[in-house]
């Protein structure tokens, strides 16, 4: 997957903004301000939260195979230095090879260095590009190995078991969390069981005429107040999701947005 510039990300979230505020004002002046404006303004949320969640998953799976090509990265690396090759030489014989979206990066960074940029200015430079936590903890220990000189190789071994522990432990921290994701899923659904039982059960009778009716909570005030509940359940527990997830509130977008998909059409469908 390609990289999501932050410049793509502001465009697209200014363009969802505006977009979110035509469907309501659309809505306002078709339906007024009535129940049925509630749809319209459900769909303005999805129009907002739906493209930022798509480019946020997007920035992650290519920050996700990036680290997980620096490993074989620095095992090139090794092997390179240990032929003799300096350390620009040694980059620039790994961006001949394929390690996925870090190969593009490393092809970037011997071009600067072939136009004469400073090697440390160089990685400073990818380090800020990818932001990934790996490459910014890596890239100052890749820096003062070049300053000190001697055999750097030594350094990118175990650079590279470090990497791989660590991206082996935080696979091990999403399996671990999966069945907390899946628990929060398992809520909307029995929330939205519970709804559903009410309202074919106590609030309706077989015939659909209202029995538990008073001056204040009609049927159709309470579907409208239900409705509300489970859409904002929704967004928040996707929110919940992406953060034990991958430790990111806003990874967790996309759970927010299948939620409430799932709670308008069960509520849409059934009551």
């Amino acid at each position: 997957m390609p990289k999501v510039d932050k410049k793509v990300k502001k465009i697209a979230i200014a363009a969802s903004v505006v977009i979110a505020v035509g469907v309501v004002a659309f809505g306002f002046i078709a339906v007024g301000f009535t129940a049925a404006l509630d749809d319209f303004v459900f769909f303005a949320l999805l129009a907002v939260i739906t493209p930022i969640a798509v480019l946020n998953y997007i920035d992650f799976r290519w920050k996700k195979a990036v680290d997980e090509h620096l490993p074989d990265l620095f095992r090139s690396m090794v092997q390179a230095q240990e032929t003799g090759m300096t350390l620009p030489k040694a980059l620039e014989d790994a961006a001949k090879r394929d390690y996925g979206p870090l190969t593009a990066e490393l092809k970037k960074m011997t071009i600067q260095i072939s136009w004469g940029s400073n090697f440390e200015e160089t990685l400073l430079a990818f380090g800020k590009r990818v932001g990934t936590v790996l490459t910014l903890r890596t890239v100052p220990m890749i820096i003062e190995a070049n300053r000190s000189g001697g055999r750097v190789e030594k350094v990118f071994d175990p650079l590279g078991k470090f990497v791989q522990s660590t991206l082996m432990m935080e696979k091990e921290r999403k399996t671990q969390t999966r069945p907390y994701i899946v628990i929060i899923y398992i809520a909307l659904f029995v929330f939205l069981f519970t709804i559903v039982l009410l309202f074919k059960t106590f609030f309706t009778s077989i015939e659909g005429t209202p029995l538990l009716v008073t001056a204040t909570a009609s049927p159709a005030g309470l579907e409208r107040t239900f409705m509300h509940l489970t859409i904002i359940q929704g967004f928040f527990g996707g929110l919940v999701a992406g953060k034990m997830g991958e430790g990111s509130i806003s990874a967790g977008f996309k759970h927010s947005s299948v939620m409430m998909v799932l709670g308008w059409l069960a509520l849409r469908l059934f009551l």
